[in-house]
């Protein structure tokens, strides 16, 4: 069947049944390495010329399903499942950007994420530039011959202020540089590759998986940018690999599909730095990409009704949620989420960091976790701790205030959520 919805592709997409047993639920294939029909089949496979199982750092049956899957669900045409959403973070850039090159990226990302960008990156010779996503036109004025992508979340963690996918996109199109999207806040509700993005990624340990049992990450490739055209801007692709007997890879590619981006970082970076996914928590991740759409709807439904019920408390100075927002960040909002703003929020209460660290210490039903995106209500103070490593000024272009409290709404009734915010609140 053709043109399926992505519910229906949640549940059938990459998988029908086991060959040799047939099972319906994905096997976990915990093997390290596989058996060659003989050295050819093996020459084949460490050449190219035949894709398969060589060993599970660099792919696994279990692993399999996960990216055929994901890259089904987002229009994309292949995937990569990694150890962590860091690693897809980091292996979406390094796979096309090196020493002496740079890339831009919005100001408004997570903050081990920028913490991973401006000092890790720079360790490696490869430039952040980070520039405020209000104004598209700032990724236009910080481009230049050496930059090698533009990087953005589309609902991005803690400012809730929707990016400009479309806008960013036809900018880097006039340029030849493709945009990453992090889409991990808004599976389902926001499908970057319609809005002009080439490559997608995704901590799948957030809304993916959905139940704070697992730590993975994934990249996916549209397999709608041209890397040929635009070969002079990424030696990486166009210029014989070392590191794989002297392979091309837009031209070794080409006989598999438009899969050149995907396919080295697959067969470089996650061969030699070695951030695999465990087939194990591959599995996990499958069953909750089952449920993913029907979770979305419920975190978006009571993230809703959340943020109502907190705009009208008189112990909340501001709510940052798009049902809040006005101007062109609303519009944004309902452009790209079309009008399902996502499980995540932002408070500002009165009483700055002190009314914020009391507010969490007197939740009860809420967790209080470095998380987000679980089945599970979560609540935390990034000022203190997922963004404390950003100074102050770091800290505001962020959007992180002292007494900021981050909301992470679940799927529980909606009744009880409340409950729970109205007492910690002292009503």
């Amino acid at each position: 069947m053709t043109n399926q919805k992505t519910e229906t592709k949640a549940l059938h997409s990459g998988y029908r049944a086991d060959p040799s047993t047939g099972s319906v639920a994905v096997p976990i294939y915990q093997t390290t390495s596989y058996q060659f029909q003989d050295t050819d089949h093996a020459a084949r496979l460490f050449e190219l010329s035949e894709l398969g199982n060589i060993y599970t750092r660099i792919m696994n049956p279990t692993n399999d399903v996960l990216e055929k899957r994901l890259a089904d669900m987002e229009g994309g045409v292949a995937a990569l499942a990694v150890a962590s959403g860091q690693a897809a973070s980091l292996y979406s850039i390094q796979n096309i950007a090196r020493a002496g090159d740079n890339f831009v990226c919005s100001s408004h990302i997570y903050g081990g994420t920028f913490n991973l960008f401006k000092n890790t990156f720079k360790d490696m010779g490869i430039e952040a530039r980070f520039v405020d996503p209000r104004d598209p036109e700032n990724f236009r004025k910080a481009t230049d011959d050496n930059t090698r992508a533009y990087y953005a979340e589309t609902y991005p963690n803690p400012s809730f202020e929707v990016f400009p996918i479309g806008e960013v996109a036809s900018i880097g199109l006039e340029y030849g540089v493709p945009l990453i999207m992090d889409n991990t806040a808004a599976p389902v509700i926001c499908k970057p590759f319609d809005h002009g993005a080439a490559i997608t990624m995704y901590s799948t340990t957030k809304y993916l998986g959905g139940h704070g049992n697992s730590i993975g990450g994934i990249i996916i490739d549209s397999g709608k940018f041209d890397w040929e055209a635009h070969q002079k801007r990424f030696p990486s692709l166009r210029e014989p690999d070392s590191g794989y007997h002297g392979a091309v890879w837009i031209e070794a590619a080409k006989p598999l599909g438009p899969i050149a981006y995907i396919l080295k970082a697959r067969v470089t970076l996650l061969r030699d730095a070695g951030a695999a996914m465990s087939p194990f928590n591959a599995f996990l991740f499958l069953q909750g990409v089952e449920t993913v759409a029907l979770r979305m709807e419920r975190h978006c439904e009571n993230a809703m009704a959340v943020a109502a019920y907190l705009n009208s408390h008189p112990k909340v100075e501001k709510v940052i949620h798009p049902s809040a927002q006005e101007g062109e960040i609303k519009r944004r909002a309902d452009t790209y989420l079309g009008g399902n703003y996502g499980g995540l929020m932002g408070v500002e209460l009165k009483g700055g960091k002190e009314a914020g660290q009391a507010f969490i210490n007197k939740l009860k039903m809420f967790y209080h976790v470095a998380n987000i995106g679980d089945s599970k209500s979560l609540a935390i103070h990034p000022a203190t701790t997922t963004h404390a490593q950003l100074n102050n000024e770091e800290l505001l272009k962020a959007g992180v205030t002292p007494g900021f409290v981050r909301l992470s709404i679940g799927i529980e009734h909606i009744d009880d959520i409340i409950a729970d915010l109205d007492q910690a609140l002292g009503n």
